[in-house]
Parts: C-alpha cells; structure tokens; sequence
C-alpha cells in the first residue's frame, strides 16, 4: 500500500526500541501517528509477531507506552521466558473527536486506518515486522474497538483482546458527551460487539476479555459474556479486582499478552 508522505524517526536519536511515525492516511486524508516498540533483544533478522494496542477516549499513541508501559511489561514477559518476542504497534485512533470508536465517519474510514494500515505502515519502518501473524488489543474505547474489529476480520488477526471494553456504541457516547456525536456506518455493520460476533461466528479466531469489578463498565462486560454463552460461541473472560484506570491495565495487559503468546505456540 503506498503512503504519499510517511516520517519515520531516526532510532538513534529516540529510547532504545522506538520509532515514531506519521503517515499521511488514505483511509482517513490526513496525518496520523503510529508508535511502534520492537523488543531491544531481537535479532535483525528476526521475524516478529505484532500487537495492535488501541487507547481509549481522550487518548493518542503515546498512551499505551508513557502512560501504562506497554513496552516495560512486554519486555519483563519475554525476559522472563513466558512470552514470545513480539512487537508493540500502537496507532492513533484518528484524533476525530474525544474518540473516533475506530469505526467509519462518512468519507474516513478509521476502521480501515486500523485494519489495512498501520501495519503497512510499521513494516516500512523495520522490515521484521512485515507479514507476521498479528494480534489487536485495546483498553475502554480501544477494547470496543480491538473485539470489534477483531471480529469483523478474522482474516487479519490470529487473536484479540478487550481490557475493559465498551461494549456498545452508546457506552462511548456516555463516555465522549460531545455534540455532533456520531457515527455513519456502513449499511449493515454492527455497532455493538456482540453483534460483529454473530455476524462472524463460524470464523471468529481465539479471543479474550477481562474487566474489573468496581469498574463502571462491568455490567456490559458481564452481560456479552451471558450473550457469548448463550450463542454458543467459545471465548474466555475474566474478572479481576480492580477500576477503571491503568493501574489495572498495567497489571492486566501481560494476561493478554500471554494470550497472544499462547496461540503462537498452539499453531506450531
């Protein structure tokens, strides 16, 4: 996929395992960013498996590393002989708003930015991250964005991952409170996760999703696992202590990691 403009930072002169990018977007026709982490202790020539981690509403890529230290916690997992190495893509959801729910607004396309595009756009930074098996996870917002999309393409993700999902478009609408709120899709997708599952449900590939107790999104979280159950349809969830702020996501992102982690080996 060509890119009219793409910036790719000098990893000389950024934190060991970094690149930054900004891409000019066709599915969205505008600049976008793209933070992206390859393990420090891989090979050159190494093949990676990548991770898409989507933010939440008020977020943007920088989140998931300077806020909830994905890279730090990828890196203790893969010392530590429980992971294998993979790497971190983690785009920016578009900037539409206080969160574009990484779903299609008229003529931009910020599902198709996350779906077809950032993954391009990481493998002309570092070729070891071109063709591998890919995974998407997200936090909140980036959770309804990571189990919809998951769902949705299952030709483009061996597994995902929801963190304290949204459920439902009008969660996020609660969530952002902005006028002007709203979402043109395309005729016929679903705008809830359970509905993106069902649509797929002979294809869907692994997934996973966890929410905290206290947390205000856990009835929704509860209630598509009833759903899930109830149609049949094989996923794990777990509940843990904890809210709905990164102290939890820090804590819980590596069970999603191992996650991935798992279905690397169960395929070999």
């Amino acid at each position: 996929m060509p890119f009219r403009t793409i910036e790719i930072s000098d990893p000389t002169l950024t934190p060991p395992g970094f690149q930054f990018i900004t891409v000019q977007s066709p599915a969205l026709r505008q600049r976008v960013d793209v933070t992206v982490y390859v393990p420090t202790s891989a090979k050159p020539q190494q093949a990676l498996p990548t991770v898409t981690l989507l933010h939440g509403v008020y977020g943007s890529h920088w989140a998931w590393a300077f806020k909830g230290g994905a890279h730090v916690i990828l890196e203790k997992l893969i010392a530590a002989g429980r992971i294998q190495p993979m790497a971190l893509l983690m785009p920016s959801d578009g900037l539409w708003g206080d969160g574009s729910a990484y779903m299609k607004h008229g003529d931009r396309d910020y599902a198709a930015w996350i779906v077809e595009e950032v993954a391009e756009a990481a493998a002309q930074a570092d070729a070891r991250l071109a063709g591998g098996p890919r995974f998407i996870a997200g936090l909140s917002m980036g959770g309804f964005g990571a189990l919809r999309l998951g769902a949705l393409y299952p030709e483009k993700f061996a597994a995902f991952s929801g963190l304290s999902s949204a459920t439902d478009l009008s969660q996020l609408e609660e969530l952002c409170r902005q006028s002007g709120f709203h979402y043109d899709l395309a005729l016929g997708q679903p705008s809830s996760v359970a509905d993106a599952m069902l649509t797929n449900r002979e294809r869907l590939r692994p997934f996973r999703f966890d929410c905290g107790s206290k947390d205000f999104l856990i009835e929704p979280n509860r209630r598509l696992h009833r759903e899930l159950i109830a149609a049949g349809i094989e996923h794990r969830y777990v509940e843990n202590p904890g809210e709905h702020n990164w102290p939890y996501w820090q804590k819980h992102l590596g069970d999603t990691l191992e996650f991935f982690s798992d279905q690397l080996t169960d395929s070999i």
